[in-house]
């Protein structure tokens, strides 16, 4: 049955600890998809972590952009997370050298058709994201406008879950 469920809140709130149980509750062997570019020793580290905790019986895929190449049909796939996989996204728009800042709406464009391409398949997906434009406004318009882009991200993939989740110190609240 295809179903999207996401799950959102702070850093540190649990969010990818409830979006691998809920996958685990669905399925004995569930898959992992990792948006995350490893840019540094302390995130390599973090990802180790991330799949020791998980175990073996879980199918590990990184893929930091073009998700829908992977054919996942009747499968529970947790999506961790949106966050970095925008940032994938906006990093490669803003090395774009004809402009001094990245072109948000041709980037959420982009974002919107990968994610309506991936979850056009029967499957359920899990994705995880983070509400990073929770507290004040950046005096940095390069994080505005990546604020702005993740908020829109957020809010496409909302209105076409079934279900929306909300991190509160460790506890899941349904809002959807």
């Amino acid at each position: 049955m295809k179903k999207v469920i996401l799950i959102t809140g702070g850093q540190r709130s649990g969010k990818s600890l409830a979006a691998e149980r809920m996958a685990l509750n669905l399925s004995p062997t569930p898959v992992y998809m990792a948006t995350a570019h490893a840019w540094d020793d302390e995130f390599k580290h973090r990802i180790a972590r991330h799949q020791e905790r998980r175990g073996p019986c879980w199918t590990n895929i990184e893929e930091e952009k073009t998700l829908s190449k992977h054919l996942l049909y009747n499968k529970v796939v947790v999506v961790d997370c949106i966050t970095l996989w925008c940032t994938n996204f906006f990093y490669d728009a803003s090395n774009d050298t004809s402009s001094t800042l990245p072109d948000v709406d041709r980037t959420l464009e982009e974002l919107k058709a990968e994610f309506d391409k991936l979850t056009a398949q029967e499957a359920t997906f899990i994705f995880v994201t983070n509400e990073i434009g929770s507290g004040g406004v950046s005096n940095n318009a390069l994080q505005r406008r990546f604020t702005d882009l993740q908020g829109w991200m957020n809010q496409y993939v909302a209105a076409r879950a079934d279900e929306v989740y909300l991190m509160v110190s460790g506890i899941a609240v349904k809002i959807k």
